[in-house]
This record gives C-alpha cells, sequence and structure tokens, in this order.
C-alpha cells in the first residue's frame, strides 16, 4: 500500500511539473544509463598499473623481453595498462619512438576510458537551465491565472508555482547527480593516466639505459 502511494505522489509530482518535465525525464535517464554504462565498463577494465610494471622491470632486467611480451599480452583484453606497456615493450629501442609510441596508445586507451564523459557534462548544465525554464513557465502561468481572477488566492496560484519549484527541483538533482558522477570517473581515469606515465617514464628509462649499456 505505501509502495503504491509512493508511486502516485511520484507521478503526480511529474504531472504537477508541467511541459518541462518530459526533457527532464529523458535527462535522467541519459545520466543514469552512461554513469551505469562507464562504472560497468571502467570496472571490467582493471586500471591498476603498478604490479604489471614491476614485473615487467624484472624481466627487463633479466633481459628477458619476449617473455614480457607474452606476459603482457595476455593481459590486454582487461587491463588497460598492459595494452600501454606492451606497446613499450614492442618499440624498445630508441628513448624518443618508445616515448612516442607510449603516448599515442596512452591517449587512445584514455580516450576510450573518458567516452561518454561529455555527455554527462552536458546534461549536468542543460538539467538546472530546464529546470529554470520549468520555473518561468510555471511562474508566467500563475500570473496568468493572477491576471484572469476576479479575486486572488493561494489555490489560484499552486499549480504555476508547483510547475516552477517541481521542475527546479528536479534539474538539480540530476545535475548534482550527473556532476558527482563524472568526478569520480574523472578522478579515476586522471590517477590511472599518472600511474600510466610514470611507469612508462621508469620503464624506458630503464631500457634505455640498458641499451647504452
Amino acid at each position: 500500500m505505501n509502495s503504491a502511494t509512493a508511486s502516485f505522489s511520484l507521478l503526480e509530482l511529474f504531472l504537477l511539473g508541467g511541459v518541462f518535465m518530459w526533457p527532464l525525464l529523458f535527462f535522467s535517464i541519459a545520466v543514469i544509463a552512461i554513469s551505469l554504462e562507464r562504472a560497468i565498463y571502467l570496472g571490467y577494465h582493471n586500471l591498476r598499473v603498478d604490479d604489471m610494471a614491476g614485473e615487467v622491470s624484472r624481466y627487463i632486467g633479466e633481459n628477458r623481453l619476449d617473455e614480457a611480451r607474452e606476459y603482457l599480452s595476455g593481459l590486454t583484453k582487461r587491463r588497460m595498462g598492459a595494452r600501454i606497456l606492451l606497446t613499450l615493450v614492442n618499440r624498445s629501442g630508441s628513448e624518443h619512438r618508445m616515448e612516442k609510441a607510449v603516448e599515442t596508445e596512452a591517449l587512445n586507451c584514455v580516450n576510450s576510458l573518458e567516452n561518454g564523459f561529455n555527455f554527462l557534462t552536458a546534461l549536468g548544465s542543460l538539467s538546472p537551465l530546464t529546470g529554470f525554464l520549468g520555473t518561468v513557465s510555471g511562474m508566467i502561468g500563475a500570473f496568468r491565472s493572477i491576471a484572469e481572477a476576479t479575486e486572488v488566492n493561494a489555490q489560484i496560484v499552486a499549480n504555476g508555482i508547483y510547475e516552477a519549484l517541481i521542475t527546479t527541483v528536479f534539474g538539480l538533482i540530476i545535475a548534482i547527480i550527473a556532476m558527482i558522477a563524472h568526478s569520480i570517473f574523472s578522478h579515476i581515469v586522471d590517477k590511472f593516466a599518472a600511474e600510466v606515465e610514470k611507469s612508462c617514464s621508469d620503464l624506458i628509462t630503464e631500457i634505455a639505459d640498458r641499451h647504452e649499456a
């Protein structure tokens, strides 16, 4: 019974919000869908790098590059860092050549991880603007009701005020969720990029030193 009442109340709020609740509904579904997809994608691809870098460093120290390639090749499906480190090992030789190859592969991996982030940013901006548009629409309706009424009371302007406040609240809630999701995902990707940069820099120096020796 409580569940049915809560569902009805939510539907009632949606209807009271007016026409601008429809784009807000679309925005909310899009934010949830993108956030879930990115969470699953980032969770599937293990973004830890230090353990692989340590293992590759050991192989390099023992001059076993073929085994390093074999080790990394077995991890490329679920680990973005393995793809970057494999590119480094495959291009071992010139320090400049290794740096360029790693930079290109790392950029491709980061772009793949950040896919959809722009949509979260856009939805985080559009949602409150759409909510404020509903606010303006609701206030216009409220003032029109006042202008057409012979006697003014709270009930006359209630629907317009409902529309104004409900769309604002929903727009802000959607924006907050989008911004939180974007911040969390960006932090994860930035941390991965920093670890990759450090690990690759150390390995490039190690390989270059061995070639000079």
